[in-house]
């Protein structure tokens, strides 16, 4: 489970440089400035729970937790859902996609993200500090 964490932080990351480089020169010039600042919230979040994901994994290897290993799998649902849907209401000029279909989508990833964290919190909170968990 650590590596395939540890992976979908990566392609995370590299989607996020990626998606962000793409958003600044090319998207830019072909939707409206909302759109820029919709994708660019999709850029902020997806990077945000990159960071924690590798946090995650770094733990996992210290200290085995259900609570860390299902928070790091809604942190990553959460990028698919919240950042995704953002990506495609951005370039909805161009795709023509309805907001209908993918409006919904963006509160659920929300809510993903929300959940992974309380888990987190769960966890340390039960089971101390991270510094004393990681030592032992």
């Amino acid at each position: 489970m650590n590596k395939t964490i540890i992976v979908s932080a990566s392609v995370s990351g590299l989607l996020a440089v990626a998606l962000g480089a793409f958003g600044a020169h090319t998207l830019r010039t072909v939707v409206s400035a909302d759109s820029i600042l919709i994708w660019e919230k999709g850029i902020q979040y997806q990077f945000y729970h990159t960071l924690v994901l590798l946090f995650c994994a770094l733990y996992l290897q210290q200290q085995q937790s259900v609570r860390v290993r299902s928070a790091a799998l809604f942190f990553m649902l959460g990028i698919f859902c919240f950042s995704g849907s953002l990506y495609l209401l951005a370039t909805r000029e161009l795709t023509q996609i309805s907001t209908a279909l993918i409006g919904p989508v963006t509160p659920l990833g929300g809510m993903f993200f929300i959940v992974g964290w309380a888990l987190l919190l769960f966890h340390f909170l039960r089971n101390g500090s991270a510094e004393k968990n990681m030592k032992e």
